[in-house]
């Protein structure tokens, strides 16, 4: 592949194709065109570095405060007995 390729006479031709395409009126509503995209362009993807740039600061301050302390388990509570059992788990009738 050429390293000259828009040098010289290509340069030329390809202006020259460029003009019979699109006609000498339509070509500075072109350039206009092209530099509204690509000031878009840029404004966009600025505000995508400013959207990431909060996040990572909101990140970064949520990530530097101190978790709290965990609390400390419940001992473990046995289950009340039934004193109104009797023998072999019957229910004691005497109100």
């Amino acid at each position: 592949m050429p390293s000259n390729l828009f040098a010289g006479p290509h340069l030329w031709i390809l202006l020259i194709v460029i003009l019979l395409l699109f006609g000498a009126a339509k070509l500075p509503a072109l350039a206009k065109s092209m530099g509204q995209s690509a000031r878009i362009f840029k404004g966009e993807m600025k505000a995508m570095k400013d959207d990431d740039n909060t996040a990572d600061a909101a990140a970064g301050t949520a990530a530097s405060v101190a978790p709290a302390p965990a609390a400390e388990p419940a001992p473990l509570q046995t289950p009340p007995t039934d004193t109104t059992a009797g023998p072999a788990g019957t229910a004691d009738t005497r109100s």
